[in-house]
């Protein structure tokens, strides 16, 4: 009977140790995982509070799932006595790993007030931001084009000079290099020389980027760069067997087209795999973007419809006029049309014309072709009565 007792006692031992590692590693993987906030917010600790109601504060706005997890696992790397005092900025997706790091690291990520530089495919704007304490949210305070403007904002005056003001640059996706290198050369908080030479069309990640006063521009340009050159790399090493792509350099070229052709998250596989059918077949792209970049070298925005003698005229990046691809890429491809290069939707289509909803509508035949020139036609004649 005793020995029944003890064997059954054992049993429950195993099954309790079991759980406890079972609820460990649960813990563990919930403290290191995504968080569930949807946008970023600035976090107020103040002089004297502690991880417990920290913690807490953060589970009831719904930065953290569960504040409880948050402070054993604070405690458990030994980092609940290092909290620091301040408003901290908590990215949206910030894991409670992530957040107790923040919070106890203190330093650079401060927020309050925001000045982003903003790199926008027809336009270059500052917006200035300041947090609103009742809502932990950033609220817009001036948005400024500089190149329009015949006096600055006070208020980016004042918060330029702020000790505790974070700066950004954010390239848009599509950008070119030129527009790149004028806002770089505006940004008073960098240092170095001007950016004279303009980088090469598609080698900058468009991205958001954190500014520190004193940056260098030339480091800049490098890191942006580098992000581009690692998202390509690895881009081209996992890319499908068959593409009609010769080296990375194409690739960066055929991205650059796709991202100007369509601003419709969802159609860019299906846009790469138009140009690609028409680069297996030996036909032409015949994409209106590359002309206008050989119109323009990038600088600026073309504010007209083509010329019929624009399309006519024999130039690299006339697709209506040469074969292939055109010398190099047409703009700074993001991530998303890049991996579409790689990974094209399987399609027989070789012709898109716009549908009148934002987006287009795709065709493998001719005949089906020239159906929805007529329907894009006829929309167009009711858009203009």
């Amino acid at each position: 009977m005793w020995r029944s007792i003890a064997s059954n006692g054992f049993t429950i031992l195993i099954m309790l140790g079991v759980l406890l590692a079972g609820a460990i590693l649960w813990g563990q993987r919930q403290y290191v995982a995504e968080g569930p906030l949807e946008q970023a917010m600035c976090l107020r600790v103040a002089s004297g509070s502690n991880m417990r109601a920290v913690s807490h504060d953060l589970e009831e706005t719904g930065a953290v799932s569960n504040g409880t997890l948050m402070r054993i696992g604070a405690d458990y790397a030994e980092k609940s006595d290092e909290l620091k005092a301040g408003a901290f900025l908590v990215p949206a997706g910030a894991s409670m790993e992530q957040i107790v790091d923040i919070v106890t690291r203190g330093g650079a990520n401060t927020c309050g007030t925001e000045i982003i530089w903003r790199v926008g495919i027809r336009t270059s704007d500052v917006l200035v931001r300041e947090l609103d304490p009742a809502t932990n949210r950033y609220e817009e305070q001036a948005r400024f084009v500089p190149s329009e403007e015949l006096e600055t904002p006070e208020i980016f005056t004042n918060m330029l000079e702020d000790n505790d003001t974070r700066f950004q640059l954010i390239l848009a996706e599509g950008v070119t290099s030129w527009q790149v290198q004028q806002v770089l050369n505006d940004v008073p908080i960098l240092s170095g020389d001007e950016v004279e030479e303009t980088p090469a069309e598609g080698s900058l990640a468009p991205q958001s980027y954190s500014l520190t006063r004193g940056d260098s521009r030339t480091a800049l340009v490098e890191l942006m760069q580098s992000r581009q050159n690692e998202i390509l790399t690895a881009a081209w090493e996992a890319r499908d067997p068959d593409l009609p792509l010769d080296s990375p350099e194409e690739l960066l070229t055929i991205a650059s087209i796709i991202e100007k052709e369509t601003a419709v998250p969802g159609e860019r596989t299906l846009v790469a795999s138009v140009f690609e059918n028409r680069l297996r077949r030996g036909m032409r792209l015949q994409t209106d973007p590359t002309v206008i970049y050989g119109v323009t070298n990038g600088q600026g925005v073309l504010d007209r419809g083509l010329r019929r003698s624009e399309l006519d005229r024999v130039t690299p990046y006339n697709t209506y006029q040469i074969d292939g691809l055109p010398p190099g890429p047409i703009a700074n491809p993001g991530r998303a049309a890049i991996e579409a290069a790689v990974h094209p939707a399987d399609t027989e289509y070789v012709y898109f014309v716009a549908d009148g909803t934002g987006g287009h509508a795709f065709a493998a035949t001719l005949a089906e072709h020239n159906a929805n020139v007529a329907r894009w036609r006829e929309i167009e004649r009711e858009t203009n009565n």
